[in-house]
């Protein structure tokens, strides 16, 4: 491991941008249908790796909906969300606030408790453990009815005190942001935090981040890179300091681009960018994979570096008190490891 690497891999992080499907490793898929009687086509390990292949949004979506089917007990939630949080402690990860999608589960005949209990009681065990911290939220699918999404939301209610935020994820073209105004508006009310995905090169990607910002009133959103092409987006993102998840490796699958340009254009316009992993499973790399990717890709130095992860607990959703003790484990990290990571940043 290089100097460098095992710099960003002891750093601390947030994770912000993390689809708890989307850790469906191929070993676990496998053994999963093993544990539920489920029969896969592919009859090895390696036979399930060779179908994790797609080359834009539509062709993985496809590869990642039926891949949940494995799914099914509250020990499979659990053993999924646990592997996750064993991973991402082991690559610097402090704290992540995770997506989860009830309606992909639910509407093949597990019950929302099922998932929620399995989910939560990894949280627990994680916690207790090895110290990380986790959240959840739900995020609505955009290809299924507004209807569909209040049902879920409404559903979701007793869990409340398990559920930090809704956001909404899925296929985004011809489901814009409008046309959950008032699941939203609801879950606002209701005390959820909100956030949103506005996909990399999407058709009408701009108007969609510009009604995430204005008609929905996101606390954050989700990639949403695309903003760089509209200056007054961006200084109104600015203003109201909007965390952007970014998730370059994931990126660079389902647009053959990682988007390096824009993600630091956007930090050094003061804008709260992070670095997260999206869908680690099926791109092959895990939140410190992305620093260190990008950090290769587009030449960053440690102050850069270091500026990413400060920002992913300022886009968090954790108290002062907590943000403050991470920014300075954060500082000290830095003053003890700076020199042995061969910094190229000028102090």
């Amino acid at each position: 491991m290089s100097d460098l690497a095992a710099f960003v891999r002891g750093l601390p992080k947030a994770e912000l941008h993390l689809h708890l499907e989307g850790t469906l490793e191929p070993e676990l898929k496998f053994r999963l249908a093993q544990r539920n009687g489920i029969e896969l086509a592919e009859k090895t390990v390696d036979e399930v790796k060779q179908t994790y292949r797609f080359h834009d949004l539509t062709s993985f979506l496809q590869v990642y909906y039926p891949a949940m089917r494995v799914l099914l007990e509250p020990a499979d939630f659990h053993d999924l969300a646990f592997d996750y949080l064993t991973r991402a402690h082991a690559q610097g990860i402090r704290h992540v606030e995770m997506f989860f999608d009830p309606q992909a589960h639910t509407g093949r005949g597990v019950p929302f408790a099922t998932v929620l209990d399995g989910y939560r009681s990894a949280i627990v065990r994680a916690r207790r453990e090895f110290g990380i911290s986790a959240e959840l939220i739900l995020c609505f699918l955009r290809d299924y009815s507004a209807e569909y999404a209040m049902a879920t939301l409404l559903e979701a209610l007793p869990y409340r005190d398990w559920i930090i935020g809704v956001g909404l994820d899925s296929d985004e073209r011809g489901n814009p942001p409008s046309k959950f105004a008032a699941v939203f508006a609801r879950a606002r009310r209701e005390g959820f935090l909100l956030t949103m995905h506005c996909d990399i090169d999407q058709p009408d990607s701009i108007e969609h981040i510009r009604q995430a910002l204005e008609d929905i009133g996101v606390d954050r959103l989700d990639h949403g890179t695309n903003i760089v092409e509209d200056d007054r987006l961006v200084e109104l993102a600015k203003a109201k300091g909007i965390g952007l998840t970014c998730c370059p490796v994931s990126n660079s699958f389902v647009t053959s681009q990682m988007k390096s340009d824009e993600i630091v254009g956007l930090l050094a316009r003061g804008l709260t960018v992070t670095v997260n992993s999206d869908d680690p499973a099926y791109f092959g790399a895990y939140a410190g994979d992305n620093y260190l990717a990008l950090a290769e890709h587009a030449g960053l130095d440690l102050d850069q570096l270091v500026a990413l992860a400060k920002n992913s607990f300022r886009a968090s959703w954790i108290t002062p008190a907590r943000l403050d003790l991470f920014l300075r484990e954060i500082d000290d990290y830095v003053a003890a490891n700076r020199q042995d990571a061969g910094a190229r940043a000028q102090d």
